[in-house]
C-alpha cells in the first residue's frame, strides 16, 4: 500500500520514480481503508531532502499511511522557498488547535546542538509539542536532537559537548534482540553518525523508564525506548541518504571549517572515492517495524488515541 502526498510536493515525483508506491488524497479517499495517520515535525533546514528521506522510509510499508507535514508556528525557514512552507506545511499551533491526533510523529534533529536547549527560539512551543504528544500522539520517534530535546525534557538526560565531532558510520550492538523494533536485525548494524554532542549510557541506565536497544562502544547509545511516553529516541540518522554525509562534509571544508573525514563512510576514509550505502537495509528495517508496531497497537477510532 502506499503513502499518501500532495501530487504538488516534491517528494511525490521523487519516490515515484525510485519505484515507491504513492498517491494523491483524492485517489486515497476513494479506498475504504483507515490509513494510519503520521506527522513530520520537520526541524531541519533542508526541508525538501528531510520530507523525501522520511517518506521514503515511512513510505515502504504495505499499509497506507497519510503523511502530514508540520513546522513550528513562528520559526521561519531560510533554506526552503517560503511558497513550499506555505503550500505543504501547517504550524503546530493549528495542528494544537483542531484537537486532531496522529498515530505516529516523527521529530527530526535541528542543527543547533550547541545552544543549551532553553536558548532555542522556539523552545517553549516545542516542549508544549513534547507535552501534546502524550495525548494527541500513539507513538513518537524523536531523531538525534530531536530525541535528545524530547529526553530532556521529559528524563532530565543532558546532552554533552563533544571535543570532536561524531562524525562518519559507526558500528553499533543489537542489545535487546527480542524488542518488536529491531525485528530482523543484525547483531551488529552500520549506522551513520553526525553531531557535536552525545547522551551518556550511565545516565541513560540511571533512569528507570529508558531501554537502551542500539548503542556503540565509540558513540554510545544510539536508538533508546521510552515505553512509559510511547516514544523512541534515536540519535544517529538511519534515515541518511548514500551522500549526505559527503554533502556535510564537502560544505564544511568549502566554508574552511576544520572538519575530519567521516569515519568508515569512503573506501579506505579516502573522500576522492564515492561512498556507498551500507545502511539502507536497517534504516527500512527500524522504520517498517515502528509503522507496524502502531498498526498493532493503536486504536482504529483516532479520536480514542490517549483516551486510555
Amino acid at each position: 500500500m502506499p503513502i499518501t502526498l500532495n501530487e504538488n510536493l516534491p517528494a511525490f515525483r521523487i519516490l515515484s520514480e525510485e519505484g515507491v508506491m504513492v498517491m494523491s488524497p483524492g485517489r486515497a479517499a476513494m479506498q475504504d481503508i483507515r490509513p494510519l495517520r503520521i506527522g513530520l515535525l520537520n526541524l531541519m533546514p533542508k526541508k525538501i531532502q528531510t520530507e523525501n528521506q522520511f517518506a521514503r522510509l515511512i513510505g515502504a510499508t504495505p499499509l497506507q499511511i497519510d503523511f502530514q507535514l508540520i513546522r513550528m508556528s513562528d520559526h521561519e525557514s531560510r533554506n526552503t522557498a517560503a511558497d513550499h512552507m506555505e503550500s505543504f506545511y501547517r504550524p503546530f499551533r493549528d495542528v494544537h488547535a483542531t484537537g486532531e491526533k496522529f498515530d505516529g510523529l516523527v521529530i527530526t534533529g535541528a542543527p543547533i546542538e550547541h545552544l543549551p536547549f532553553e536558548q532555542v527560539t522556539y523552545w517553549d512551543e516545542l516542549t508544549r509539542v513534547f507535552d501534546w504528544t502524550r495525548t494527541h500522539v500513539h507513538s513518537t520517534l524523536g531523531v538525534c536532537w530531536g530525541g535528545m530535546a524530547m529526553a530532556w525534557h521529559l528524563h532530565g538526560l543532558e546532552k554533552h559537548l563533544l571535543d570532536r565531532k561524531a562524525f562518519g558510520c559507526f558500528r553499533h550492538q543489537n542489545r535487546v534482540p527480542a524488542s518488536p523494533y529491531l525485528r530482523g536485525f543484525s547483531d551488529d548494524v552500520l549506522i551513520p553518525v553526525s553531531r557535536w554532542t552525545e547522551v551518556r549510557q550511565p545516565e541513560v541506565d540511571a533512569r528507570p523508564g529508558l531501554v537502551t536497544l542500539l548503542a556503540s562502544d565509540e558513540v554510545g547509545p544510539c536508538l533508546v525506548e521510552d515505553p512509559g511516553h510511547r516514544a523512541l529516541y534515536i540519535f544517529n540518522h538511519l534515515e541518511y541518504d548514500s551522500t549526505t554525509l559527503k554533502e556535510e562534509y564537502d560544505r564544511d571544508v568549502a566554508m574552511g571549517k576544520s572538519i575530519n573525514v567521516p569515519r568508515n563512510y569512503y573506501p579506505d576514509d579516502d573522500p576522492s572515492r564515492a561512498p556507498s550505502n551500507r545502511w539502507r537495509s536497517h534504516a527500512h528495517l527500524l522504520y517498517g517495524n515502528w509503522i507496524n508496531e502502531i498498526y498493532q497497537t493503536t486504536e482504529y477510532d483516532l479520536t480514542r488515541i490517549g483516551s486510555i
